[in-house]
């Protein structure tokens, strides 16, 4: 295993052995049944090992770890979702705490609040919080874990209507460095709660988080519309102009690239570049159907399934985009605007995308996230009004290099579009200070500070670490 400093050590059976009596969930290490399915995480490009993985069942066993690694100055990395694309949720030698079986999810319709276990993925929030017509600010893949989502931020389909995922909620529960049980929230340790709102997994162990609720669905009017790619160039200036002017219970993405072997769309498109506009619209359904009907009957589509469907199903739409497994690698900025030049690029780009699965993407999320001071919390980028994501998605090792290669390049003659600013949780690998300066901006020195008072010791930092000043 590898101490917080990094030096190899062995520990000894007696030792793990005594983990084990401490915990109610399971315990793996290599070459167990459980071991390799626990370690793996949404992004092929990601394989690290773990020594030891605990299978959390409760915030006493994230207790009985964080003080063991104490004890024993192990490494430790968290593991919620599992679908960051950089693989924060995995370290080599580490001890990993992986909450995929914490997954509970408390609705109060009354004060309008879900009490959510950090092991959860959106689709679990989104089912219970759906039965009584309420929704939290997610994102808009069902598999994504929440706490990761949350804690860098976080943006879906609501977010022009109440913000960051990150502005929705109201308090954490929180195992520190010193592995005691905090809560966190405006009331208490408010130093502690504004880090947790973009900061990451710098700060703690969030065992528990509460979202607001608000009244969505159970139906919206969502999905997509399709044209062939020689249609872009008026497609994306519809685009453009149309999510310039939407209000902000509809969201509006544009994207192009090869088109999936999806049912929708007709055989012989398989494969063939297109271009679409994927909407979500939140509020009464006849007022939605009513708005997305000039995107409905533009042009000659090759493929439409923009109609009323429930919500937790439209959260699910691009599940099969994005499957485990997969070999990942994107690049991203924030926009302040659409720009007809910006759509030449989407276009020269697209066309020259080397795998039948990657993208280039615009989501838009100009609202309620512009109305609140930078300072608000560390995601801040109150300037962002779209996200560009450059998308590189594929199956071989042996296509890395020539995929990595033309999301760069995109990224590279499409930057300067940016405000400046970059999505946290969309940051690869490869990604340096500079990004992380990016996406936190003028909140790093805070951050640090608030580091330097929860963790002095630098113990979480198999994430995108903030050094304690």
């Amino acid at each position: 295993m590898k101490t917080m400093e990094g030096r190899e050590i062995d520990l000894k059976q007696e030792t793990l052995d005594s983990l084990k009596m401490r915990l109610r969930g399971p315990v793996f290490v290599p070459g167990h049944v459980g071991y390799d399915e626990s370690r793996t995480v949404w992004n092929g490009m990601i394989n690290r090992k773990p020594a030891v993985i605990a299978r959390c069942l409760g915030t006493a066993d994230v207790i009985a770890c964080v003080q063991f690694a104490l004890e024993h100055e192990l490494l430790l990395c968290i593991k919620g979702g599992g679908h960051n694309i950089a693989g924060l949720a995995t370290a080599d030698g580490a001890l990993m705490l992986d909450m995929s079986l914490m997954r509970g999810v408390w609705v109060d319709p009354q004060r309008k609040v879900a009490h959510v276990q950090a092991g959860c993925l959106l689709g679990d929030v989104d089912r219970e919080t759906q039965t009584y017509g309420l929704a939290a600010v997610l994102g808009f893949v069902s598999l994504t874990g929440v706490a990761g989502l949350t804690l860098g931020g976080g943006f879906g389909y609501l977010t022009r209507r109440w913000g960051w995922t990150s502005d929705n909620v109201v308090g954490m529960d929180v195992v520190t460095a010193d592995a005691r049980l905090v809560r966190a929230s405006n009331d208490e340790n408010a130093d502690l709660f504004w880090g947790l709102r973009g900061g990451g997994g710098n700060f703690g162990v969030v065992t528990g988080i509460d979202y607001v609720l608000y009244p969505v669905g159970p139906e919206v009017i969502g999905g997509i519309v399709a044209w062939t790619a020689s249609a872009a160039p008026e497609v994306l200036e519809l685009y453009r102009t149309f999510a310039a002017k939407a209000p902000p219970e509809l969201t509006l993405v544009a994207f192009m690239r090869p088109a999936p072997p999806a049912p929708w769309l007709p055989k012989d498109m398989h494969g063939k570049p297109i271009v679409a506009i994927l909407a979500c619209y939140s509020g009464r359904s006849e007022e939605g159907e009513k708005l997305v009907a000039p995107i409905k009957s533009f042009g000659n589509p090759v493929g439409d399934v923009l109609v009323r469907r429930p919500y937790a199903q439209m959260q699910s739409l691009l599940d099969a985009t994005q499957p485990k497994g997969r070999r990942y690698y994107w690049k991203s900025e924030y926009l302040p605007a659409i720009e007809p030049a910006l759509c030449e690029k989407v276009i020269e780009h697209a066309a020259k995308i080397r795998s039948p699965h990657s993208a280039v993407i615009l989501f838009q999320i100009e609202g309620a996230l512009n109305r609140l001071e930078e300072e608000h919390s560390p995601a801040g980028n109150r300037d962002a009004r779209y996200v560009l994501n450059i998308a590189g998605s594929w199956e071989q090792a042996g296509d890395d290099r020539g995929n990595i290669e033309w999301a760069r390049e995109a990224w590279e003659d499409m930057k300067s579009f940016s405000t400046g600013g970059t999505y946290i949780n969309f940051l690869t690998e490869d990604e340096g200070p500079e990004r992380i300066e990016a996406a936190l901006g003028k909140g790093l020195q805070r951050l640090a500070e608030v580091k330097a008072k929860w963790d002095p010791r630098n113990v979480f930092r198999t994430n995108r670490n903030i050094k304690p000043v």
